[in-house]
């Protein structure tokens, strides 16, 4: 929550696209996180396995829609940037530092969620695993683009770090809708 309230604000200070966008895709994190939680909370209290099957394709659904309306954020605001309508973004030390300090721990966090996932052989978890690993690249480009910002004051290098990331978001919300129809076929293959 810290991460999202601080990249928001820092992008906000500093009209940051990039680092907007950053803040928005922690806060969809959350709430993914939220969504599988509250998943595997009413498996544990002993759901129906229809019922939790149920609770999977919805979780998952969630999940994968939240990232595709991150990446239509993205596009509108980020486009419209670069194609000169908005303010351009300055530069911003505390999104450096706040990018840097993901950049070191989402890849770790993702690649555990995933594993959880295939042992708890959950398409929800899935989808939230690959919405931080989404959060490790965007901490990256978004690094990247405030970096180049800051050293040599290319305001465009904000807008276009966020366009960046865009197509691995679009893909990650599809695969996460559609692992909401596929749920019972991934617990069958993870199980074989």
């Amino acid at each position: 929550m810290v991460e999202a309230v601080v990249a928001i604000a820092a992008g906000a200070i500093a009209s940051s696209v990039a680092l907007i966008s950053f803040g928005i895709d922690s806060s969809v994190e959350i709430i993914s996180a939220v969504v599988v939680s509250w998943r595997l909370w009413r498996e544990y209290r002993g759901r129906a396995a229809q019922n939790t099957d149920l609770l999977e394709r919805r979780a998952a659904r969630i999940t994968g829609g939240l990232l595709l309306l991150l990446a239509v954020y993205i596009v509108v605001d980020a486009g419209r940037r670069l194609i000169g309508f908005g303010e351009e973004a300055d530069a911003s030390l505390a999104g450096i530092a706040l990018t840097g300090l993901s950049l070191l721990v989402m890849p770790l966090l993702g690649w555990a969620k995933l594993r959880t996932a295939h042992a708890l052989q959950s398409a929800a978890m899935r989808a939230d695993a690959f919405e931080t690993i989404a959060c490790a690249w965007l901490s990256l480009t978004t690094l990247l683009g405030l970096a180049l910002n800051a050293a040599f004051g290319w305001s465009w290098a904000d807008p276009l770090a966020a366009m960046l990331i865009t197509p691995m978001i679009v893909h990650e919300g599809i695969a996460g809708w559609q692992s909401g129809n596929r749920s019972q076929a991934f617990r069958e293959s993870t199980m074989e």
